[in-house]
Formats: structure tokens, sequence, C-alpha cells
């Protein structure tokens, strides 16, 4: 079940709650390969004693308030009419290099910590309070406040955030990894207080769980929790 190869990966983990038993991470290049990690695992016998009860599709992208706004207004201050052929050309330029040298951004490894805490998460659209009708630099500015929270939990966390507008019912997951779930608490209540978060923040169902390898599936099975190692 679990592979390690070219950012093809898989991770079980043993969910608190009730809201399931096991949670499977599934890292793929393409949404074929997802299909067929889904389709592998419906064909194991194991998979007779499993009701799949959620899911979430997401991809990993590059934030748009540090590169893509960048890209913009570069081709702006040369005078390149937005949505031109020109554009569009130095645009496709501009993120082939970005993905070669952000690969290991857009292909993260699943985290080896032994905690992780999911969750989706929207920014607000209400008649009054609507993130999408704020101005890019205001935007930039909030994210920049949210993201200079998140960067002071770096050592202690890893944070991966993943798009999922047209994929599924919210427009982001958050991935958290640490070998202590302590600090899952920590950061989300302070991040609670930061504008972005606090006038604009949605947050759906959050997924918290141990992680173990496959190998160790038999011990859960016996009602004993499994090892990390």
């Amino acid at each position: 079940m679990e592979r390690f190869d070219d950012g093809r990966q898989s991770a079980v983990f043993s969910l608190l709650g009730h809201k399931g038993d096991l949670l499977l991470v599934h890292f793929r290049r393409s949404f074929d390969e997802l299909n067929q990690a889904e389709l592998s695992l419906a064909r194991l016998r194991f998979s007779d004693f499993l009701e799949p009860v959620h899911s979430y599709l997401s991809i990993v992208e590059l934030g748009l308030y540090e590169s893509t706004s960048k890209v913009y207004a570069g081709l702006a201050a040369r005078g390149i009419e937005p949505h031109s052929e020109e554009w569009q050309k130095a645009i496709e330029e501009t993120l082939s290099r970005q993905r070669a040298a952000m690969a290991p951004r857009l292909w993260p490894e699943i985290p080896t910590a032994r905690y992780l805490c999911f969750y989706p998460m929207d920014r607000k659209r209400g008649e009054h309070i609507n993130w999408y009708r704020e101005s890019m630099p205001d935007r930039q500015r909030m994210m920049m406040e949210h993201g200079a929270i998140g960067r002071r939990y770096a050592g202690t966390v890893k944070q991966i955030i993943s798009g999922s507008i047209g994929f599924d019912d919210w427009e982001w997951g958050v991935d958290l990894f640490a070998d202590d779930p302590l600090v899952f608490k920590k950061l989300v209540y302070e991040m609670r207080f930061d504008e972005a978060s606090a006038v604009y923040g949605l947050f759906g169902a959050f997924f918290v769980g141990l992680r173990f390898p496959a190998a160790q599936l038999g011990a859960l099975l016996e009602g004993k929790t499994p090892s990390f190692t």
C-alpha cells in the first residue's frame, strides 16, 4: 500500500473519534493515478470490511499571492495586454520555469510524522463580507500575515496546503503533520485571530489520526494501537 517513488506515495492513519476508523492519504501525479489507487484498494480482500464515509480531492499548487501576482505584475509592467496571445505565452513560459524550480513543493513527500490533522476550509462569500471582492493587495497583505504565523511553527509542523476549487465541496484542504499533536491546537488557535481567518475563514470537519505502517494493520484489527515503526 505504501510506495515512495517519484512523488507517488500512500499512507494510512488510525483515526481518533467517531468520524471513521482509517484515513488513507494518497499523493499521485495525476487524477488517473488517483483513480487507479482507489480501484486497487477496492480489489483488496480487506476492502470487503471497509465502508467509505468521506473523501477529499485536491491538488498542491503554488500560492497565488507569492507567485502568480508577481508574474502578472511583471507582465503588466512590460505593457503586455492581459489574456492576449503574447500574455498567454509568457505565462506558460514562466509557469514552466516555476514548475521545475518548485518541484519539491509541487510534489512533496508525505511527512513521516506520527500525527496528522486534516481539515477543509473556505473564504467567506457572504452578502456583506466577501473575500473575493477584496483587492489583490489587501488579500496579499492578509495572506502574508496569515502565513507568518505558520512559519513560526516550521520546526514543529509540516503544512501541505492544496487547492480544491472545482474538485470538492470546499476551496482548500489543509494537512498538518507533527510528532506532537498538541501543536495542531496551538497553531490553528493562533491563526483564528489573524484577519484572514477571523473575518473570512470558514472551516470544515477536522480529522486527526495516528500514522502506522501498513504492516501494522493486523495489530489495529486486534484492537491494539499500531506501532509507528
